[in-house]
């Protein structure tokens, strides 16, 4: 499972786009229900306007940053790498 510390989506960009989105989405589904082909296609635009606006707040820099690459020490980058041992995970009984 992934690790939720890394903050995924837990950004201004990320909740705006989906809240948006997620509008969009229930006005597309009344209208559905309403058979109103008009109003489903305003509110599938809504949910295209959701990740326009999502991604324009993240090239705002509203959204995660990007990862910086990871530096080695001195040491480490002219030491040798060592090979891995080669490691199995044990197997499940099977019923």
């Amino acid at each position: 499972m992934a690790d939720s510390s890394h903050g995924h989506g837990h950004t201004p960009a990320a909740w705006t786009g989906v809240i948006i989105a997620f509008i969009g989405f229930t006005v597309a589904g009344a209208f559905m229900v309403m058979a109103n082909p008009l109003g489903f296609w305003a509110g599938m635009a809504i949910v295209l306007l959701g990740g326009v606006v999502g991604g324009v707040m993240r090239a705002m820099g509203l959204g995660m940053p990007k990862a910086q690459p990871l530096k080695m020490a001195d040491g480490a980058a002219k030491a040798k790498p060592k090979a891995a041992a080669a490691t199995r995970e044990p197997v499940a009984a099977e019923s």
